[in-house]
């Protein structure tokens, strides 16, 4: 059978009854960002916004009330004004991909939660006009998407090719990501974290340096919640592949204890650097933890 066409490949990653929840709130940016459109932040005189943004050239149908005059004085060449409240903003998503992200003890996988995710919060930035993009990584970058107005279709067939298989690390693709993401956007990572809190907020840092509103989503199996395994056996690291005998019984609650302080240290770390950080359980419905995040930054930039 023919691979679907780019428009549709990705579009089971878009649930409906997500989006019919979550439509009647807003994906706000925490910091100013370039780009949120009038009528998600209006000016407060007609006609203009209150602040410059920067200058671009002159395109047919541009309207003329905008063209800077002085800068044509200077160089015989026309450019137009933009404003904050004029430009979209660009929001993109970084897909950790990795051989770990495959791991299901039952139903869904965290990569395809994760697909969902990616899937339903790029749809609903298009809803804002934003700008949208991907990029996935496991030890390194894998594919890269532009954030672009025409880019929807292009990242929902994105999600829908990717494989896990490789093993993961962040230090080298976030520091590659910096030179993608100079322009200042809303850039979410998803990822299962499986690394030491604060060497992973450490490797976050330079992105937010340019101005970026970070989002983490971590995304976990309730088996790596609760340790549930009753018989004795062999584990496999799935990153490493290495395998360990264990015996569940007189693990489970050490286990549980560092599963959760892991938990508890990386969205504490998360809030001290301004990184908005949520924590998804694939046993639990999607809809209402991407409800009550979205509900939690509208409320939080009410107060800001």
């Amino acid at each position: 059978m023919a691979d679907p066409p780019p428009s549709t490949a990705g579009a089971r990653f878009v649930d409906p009854q997500v989006l019919g929840r979550i439509g009647n709130l807003k994906l706000l940016a925490r910091n100013v960002v370039d780009g949120f459109i009038n009528g998600l932040h209006k000016a407060p005189y007609l006609g203009v916004s209150v602040d410059f943004a920067e200058h671009r050239g002159y395109m047919p149908g541009d309207d003329i009330r905008f063209i800077d005059w002085r800068v044509f004085a200077r160089t015989d060449r026309f450019y137009v004004k933009q404003f904050e409240a004029d430009t979209n903003a660009n929001f993109s998503v970084l897909f950790d991909i990795s051989r770990s992200m495959s791991f299901a003890s039952r139903g869904i996988s965290k990569l395809d939660y994760g697909r969902y995710l990616a899937g339903c919060l790029t749809y609903f930035a298009t809803t804002q006009r934003d700008r949208v993009g991907i990029v996935t990584f496991d030890d390194d970058i894998v594919t890269r998407v532009p954030p672009s107005a025409k880019h929807l279709d292009v990242v929902l067939h994105t999600l829908d090719r990717i494989v896990a298989g490789r093993p993961g690390a962040f230090e080298k693709p976030l520091f590659r990501m910096t030179e993608f993401f100079k322009r200042r956007g809303i850039l979410l990572l998803i990822s299962d974290f499986y690394d030491e809190p604060e060497t992973i907020v450490n490797q976050l840092k330079p992105l937010s340096y340019g101005g970026n509103d970070l989002i983490v989503f971590h995304v976990l199996d309730p088996a790596e919640v609760d340790f549930p395994y009753a018989e004795a056996g062999n584990f496999r690291d799935l990153e490493t592949g290495q395998r360990m005998p264990v015996v569940p019984e007189k693990l489970r609650e050490q286990y549980r204890a560092l599963i959760a302080e892991h938990i508890e240290r990386l969205s504490k770390l998360c809030a001290e650097n301004k990184i908005d950080y949520a924590f998804f359980n694939t046993a639990q419905p999607m809809d209402h933890g991407l409800f009550r995040f979205l509900a939690m930054r509208e409320k939080l930039n009410r107060v800001r």
